[in-house]
């Protein structure tokens, strides 16, 4: 159907952007309320072509097995797992939440978006020896790391990951853990495949349609200009519920909508680059997500990580990440959208960060310079008989970290996870910021549901729970319901597992 210009199209939700957070969005409210009409706009071609795409993120499922960032030693020497259990109990929502879709035939072939991968942390020193031992110890006593192993022994390390230990002078104590049930997981596929659901469900996707505006109407719904890129016209649509998850775009659409829990917030661009092998005889060598530990004064982003991807069916090998600059903050974004993100009411806030965060800049300024064999360097840290003609230099995904007063940071935080912007009334909802992003998206977006649809949410409970079946409850406390949910969705999502005992 050919929209005139400036005709006008009422819908009972809008989704900006055809990324993984719209795509299972979409999918839950279908599945919630089947009757509600919804339509999506994508400025792109395609859906998951900016930071869903599998290029343009480290494919990891996050569930804290290797990310050493999410474990704080404290000053007294324990390990702090606070963050990785909730983002272990997140990603395992997730987890349920896909296995529903396999089980009920709205997805299939699971094994296009996810394959069971090792996990492991790798860390050399005497120090890093001892945090990650204590990290081990703290992390396997909880049913949700139960299988984790650690080993500081050569051979066995050589068993492990033979290509980073080929070729190694042991000067120093090296030390690993490894998870057998960590995934890799294609998220450009899985929301490919979302959307191809959604179509299924008489889901209106309009791609090539860029939303330029957002204001609230006299009746208290929502009025977005959207630019239909093929003819040129301008087109309003109104919703009563509207989602901003165009990635590192939804900053200037939140801005747009005037609400004032956007106010006070800014964005910081930070492109990512990798380095990928081409020699198949040197991927063959490796099969595992190992991740380092962060260099000291550099940014959670910056942990390096070699790892094992399933891309096209085809597997690859990706290190890095390395840190990259522009102003843009989509890929395919303006290089002026960090300039026009300052607004009167973040001015300060920006400012503030600006002075903070000296250290990042210069980081990512050091970052920018690096030559390809200065790359490699770092990249033989990890594979000392790395070869340059072997490796190319991949340009991935543009993050926008959140910017924001917060009381523990004080004016002009740099905020490095994943946060949801809620209008008091719930009418509409943004999501900002980077990881652990696309492996948390169920938790993510349910808790905008329960922001955005409180008065709904008693009646859609029963569904709720037969979507994940530990919706309400924290599976750590309940050994014998993770077991349960643990060998369901391992079973439906076609990932071989060893039999763990939970406890």
């Amino acid at each position: 159907m050919i929209k005139m210009s400036y005709s006008e199209t009422k819908t009972d939700v809008i989704l900006i952007g055809a990324g993984i957070m719209s795509a299972t969005l979409g999918t839950l409210l279908k599945e919630l309320v089947p009757e509600w009409d919804i339509t999506v706009f994508e400025k792109l071609a395609n859906a998951g072509e900016e930071s869903s795409n599998e290029w343009n993120n480290a494919g990891t499922g996050h569930a804290a097995l290797c990310e050493l960032n999410y474990t704080v030693e404290k000053p007294d020497g324990s390990i702090d797992i606070s963050k990785a259990i909730n983002i272990n109990e997140q990603f395992q929502v997730s987890m349920q939440f896909w296995s529903y879709l396999v089980n009920n035939n709205l997805l299939s072939n699971p094994q296009d978006f996810i394959r069971q991968l090792p996990h492991m942390s790798l860390v050399e020193g005497e120090q890093n020896v001892s945090f990650l031992k204590k990290r081990f110890k703290a992390l396997s006593n909880n049913p949700l790391f139960q299988g984790m192993e650690f080993s500081d022994d050569h051979d066995r390390l050589i068993d492990w990951i033979p290509l980073i230990m080929e070729g190694r002078t042991l000067n120093e104590p090296i030390a690993a853990t490894k998870v057998d049930s960590g995934t890799d997981v294609n998220f450009g596929s899985l929301t490919r495949m979302l959307f191809d659901h959604l179509e299924s469900k008489n889901v209106e996707i309009n791609y090539n349609h860029s939303v330029n505006d957002i204001s609230r109407t006299s009746d208290g719904l929502w009025e977005l200009k959207v630019q239909n890129q093929f003819s040129g016209r301008t087109e309003r649509h109104t919703a009563k519920f509207v989602f901003i998850g165009g990635g590192g775009g939804s900053l200037h659409l939140l801005q747009k909508s005037g609400v004032p829990e956007g106010k006070h917030i800014g964005g910081f661009p930070v492109s990512g680059l990798f380095m990928v092998c081409n020699n198949p005889e040197v991927v063959s060598q490796h099969h595992a997500k190992v991740y380092g530990k962060a260099k000291v004064g550099a940014p959670p982003m910056s942990v390096p990580h070699l790892d094992t991807r399933f891309i096209d069916n085809k597997k690859s090998l990706l290190f890095g990440p390395f840190a990259g600059f522009t102003p843009k903050f989509l890929k395919m974004g303006s290089m002026f959208d960090l300039v026009t993100s300052v607004k009167p009411n973040n001015v300060l806030t920006m400012l503030a960060a600006g002075a903070k965060e000296l250290s990042l800049t210069k980081y990512l300024i050091q970052q920018v310079m690096l030559s390809k064999e200065q790359r490699m360097e770092e990249l033989r840290e990890f594979i000392p008989t790395a070869k340059a003609e072997d490796w190319d230099l991949v340009v991935a995904g543009q993050r926008v970290q959140v910017i924001k007063d917060t009381e523990a940071g004080g004016k002009g935080t740099l905020q490095f996870g994943t946060e949801v912007i809620t209008a008091a009334d719930g009418s509409i909802a943004a999501l900002l910021g980077a990881s652990p992003g696309a492996s948390t998206a169920v938790h993510v977006m349910l808790e905008v549901i329960k922001r955005s649809f409180p008065q709904h949410v008693k009646e859609w409970e029963a569904k709720i729970k037969e979507m994940i079946p530990s919706y309400g409850v924290t599976l750590m406390d309940k050994p014998e319901l993770l077991h349960e949910v643990h060998t369901a969705t391992t079973a439906t999502l076609g990932l071989s597992e060893k039999e763990l005992v939970f406890s």
